[in-house]
């Protein structure tokens, strides 16, 4: 008799395992993967804080593409030199940050295709008089740029120019508005934003050269960048790309 019990409770034992790790396996099946996303949520209208949430053109645009290609999204939020050597250190899967498409950045990372095209521009303090028109009066000014930034790498070509680095584009708007600074170099999006919010500064349009947004991912990556790419060419068909880009920049 114990010995037939001993059998009977036994196979209840392999039941209930054979029955758990089959749930198991269900749930990891039907488990949507995490995609973990750098962006530095200062880059008004492509992203930015409100109530304490990173908001914008580049979250909604990854929103969307995450759901097209069946993924979840964790957005980290870094300050931009940190981000593309977090991506490589495998602490982000992408990066969405208004970064600009350059030759020497492909030399360490992929590019998913353009979603959008910017160009840089020239923020001033219109209470003070600078004699600032265009890139060529730079030589002899104090010129704001952010590390890391576009902005960053077209103003140091220009001689004789004082640049101040700063590690955020609200530290580079505070001290123009505190008059530290002749001027700012940033995006035109983001210039337009800042002069829009700020009444005693203004833009300034340069004849600087168009530069392409991608997403940004490790080398390798090919699977997740072919499945991104086609989710872009999606939105863009269905109208839903239009749609972001009526919200924030019309």
């Amino acid at each position: 008799m114990k010995k037939r019990f001993s059998k009977i409770l036994l196979s209840k034992i392999l039941l209930l395992v054979t029955i758990f790790l089959f749930s198991l396996n269900i749930f990891a099946k039907n488990k949507t993967p995490l995609l973990y996303v750098g962006t530095e949520a200062e880059f008004a209208p492509f992203e930015y804080l409100e109530n304490g949430k990173v908001v914008g053109f580049d979250m909604d645009l990854i929103d969307e593409i995450a759901k097209i290609i069946g993924y979840d999204i964790k957005v980290e939020t870094m300050k931009f030199d940190g981000l593309l050597p977090a991506l490589q250190a495998k602490k982000l899967d992408i990066v969405i940050a208004g970064v600009t498409v350059t030759d020497e950045r492909k030399k360490f990372v992929d590019f998913s295709d353009t979603y959008y095209v910017s160009e840089q521009m020239i923020v001033v303090n219109k209470t003070v008089d600078t004699g600032i028109k265009s890139f060529k009066d730079f030589p002899g000014k104090d010129v704001g740029v952010v590390l890391g930034y576009t902005a960053d790498l077209v103003v140091s070509e220009i001689e004789g120019v004082n640049i101040k680095r700063y590690n955020g584009t609200g530290e580079a708007i505070m001290a123009l508005k505190a008059k530290k600074l002749d001027a700012i170099v940033i995006d035109s999006e983001p210039a337009k934003n800042y002069s829009a919010q700020n009444d005693d500064l203004t833009v300034i349009e340069s004849d600087s050269a168009k530069e392409e947004y991608a997403i940004v991912l490790r080398k390798g990556q090919d699977e997740i960048l072919k499945k991104i790419n086609d989710a872009l060419k999606t939105l863009k068909e269905n109208g839903k790309y239009d749609e972001l880009i009526k919200k924030y920049f019309k």
